[in-house]
């Protein structure tokens, strides 16, 4: 369907602008973003993130006096026990920290806009890690997974993932064919009824439609305000005004002890703490301390990735290209295969900007759990790969492409702990990082989702970013 034909009833949009809703932030408040991979950056600007949570890493986020902060939890990437403890560890170090600095949290749990990730589990751990620490359980779970600038709407309930126009419910997509994490439901109602086996039944959850957002926050306040304790509510969206509106009564609400736990797409948290939509990163907002080429790590899979890793590879054929076959870097080869690229990329970084990718034979297990443990290998050797380069040879900029690849490149490989989001490459979708801290200080980090953009994304952030470079070989 057209999407001008799935909003033809729709009411007309309002306009909200950020200085509104930063009007009625409570300077006390900040949000945690629990983010399950480092992609959720990509909204937002000048705020603190970090991949360790230890109560020094908390107290230093705190310590920059800003709205919203971020912690790379990775957990897309981990079996359930994992997530959950590791959610558990980052509320507790958190509330901990909070209350030294005299703040007070409201956790989100940022996840995919296309709906793959640990639901109800998070959402789940969370509650409970809150109430176990002796504060209140949050009075809603409100669910906004839209990510308008990547075409991620919903409307009418029913979650639609749009290109060129056109509007595909999200579960007719190739993302809710997902090795670990797929689904068959668009309308969010019965996508929480499936995800939690029917403990919550569709006619539960609560459909905030555009019908009463776009009546203003104060209608939206009165819907949320006569819900029962526990409801979850699933938010329609399709610009960021919708979002504004749904922040400023979540903002009231909680001013009247009505709190919400929130499981929401990229954009959201910018919303909520007021934010405009930041400027793109230029040239001249760069800070390039190595003169070598740049590395463009590849690991994600989904098909538009592979159209954006041909479109750079024809944008710029003499961009050396060295690929990491999938099957070496799981089985006895891994060691010797390691080597040889690692010493084959520092030669060509010399010369200029390098694409690194995996195989695009994509290698699953038995079963989801068996598909996720390949998934880790994978990246545990695109890792090591990059932090043998990292030593041979500092490369100009890293660019990861991929949820999974662009978190442990930055946890693991180039060892940022502690980071300053510096903005957006690409309107609301790339994430432009700067290291605070470790050997990779000086070297931009750029965090690239594997389902945004169009075909042409990844060369136009390559070439600004190589912009200098390119100059130079010419």
């Amino acid at each position: 369907m057209h999407v001008d034909d799935l909003l033809a009833a729709a009411p007309a949009p309002i306009e909200i602008p950020a200085e509104r809703v930063r009007a009625v932030l409570d300077p006390a408040a900040v949000l945690v973003v629990l983010d399950d991979d480092p992609t959720g950056t990509q909204s937002v600007a000048g705020l603190p993130v970090l991949t360790r949570w230890e109560r020094e890493d908390l107290d230093w986020a705190l310590a920059q006096h800003a709205p919203a902060v971020y912690v790379l939890t990775n957990t897309r990437s981990l079996d359930e026990g994992a997530a959950e403890a590791r959610n558990r560890e980052v509320v507790a170090v958190a509330l901990d920290a909070a209350d030294a600095a005299g703040r007070r949290v409201t956790f989100v749990s940022r996840s995919d806009s296309t709906l793959r990730g640990h639901f109800p589990l998070e959402t789940d751990v969370l509650t409970a890690a809150i109430v176990e620490r002796g504060h209140a359980a949050p009075h809603l779970t409100v669910l906004v997974p839209a990510f308008p600038d990547a075409g991620r709407i919903t409307v009418d309930g029913v979650h639609h993932w749009v290109v060129d126009g056109e509007a595909t419910p999200v579960g007719e997509t190739p993302f809710a064919q997902d090795a670990t994490f797929g689904f068959r439901a668009s309308d969010l109602r019965d996508w929480v009824e499936e995800k939690t086996g029917g403990r919550i039944v569709r006619d539960a959850v609560h459909a905030l439609s555009l019908g009463t957002i776009r009546r203003g926050p104060d209608a939206v306040a009165e819907e949320l305000r006569a819900l029962a304790a526990g409801t979850v509510v699933a938010v329609d969206v399709v610009d960021e005004h919708d979002m504004r509106s749904v922040a400023i009564a979540l903002h009231e609400l909680d001013r009247e002890g009505l709190g919400a736990l929130l499981r929401v797409g990229p954009p959201y948290p910018r919303a909520h703490i007021g934010q405009d939509l930041p400027a793109v990163v230029g040239p001249d907002g760069l800070e390039l301390a190595n003169e070598r080429g740049g590395l463009v790590v590849v690991g994600s899979h989904v098909p538009l990735t592979t159209a954006q890793l041909a479109a750079l590879r024809e944008d710029r054929p003499a961009t050396a290209t060295i690929e990491l076959d999938v099957r070496s870097l799981i089985d006895e080869r891994r060691e010797a295969h390691l080597d040889e690229q690692a010493r084959a990329v520092a030669d060509a970084i010399e010369r200029g900007t390098v694409i690194v990718h995996t195989s695009r034979e994509l290698v699953t297990g038995r079963d989801g759990e068996e598909s996720l443990d390949i998934a880790r290998r994978v990246s545990s050797g695109i890792v090591e790969l990059v932090a043998r380069v990292l030593e041979l040879a500092p490369p100009r900029f890293v660019i990861a492409k991929g949820g999974i690849t662009s978190s442990d490149v930055a946890s693991e490989a180039l060892r940022i702990r502690r980071a300053r989001v510096v903005g957006p490459m690409l309107p609301g979708i790339v994430s432009l990082w700067q290291p605070e801290a470790g050997p990779a200080i000086g070297i931009p980090y750029v965090v690239f989702a594997g389902n945004v953009g169009d075909t042409d994304s990844l060369a136009a952030v390559v070439q600004t970013l190589a912009d200098d470079e390119q100059h130079h070989q010419d």
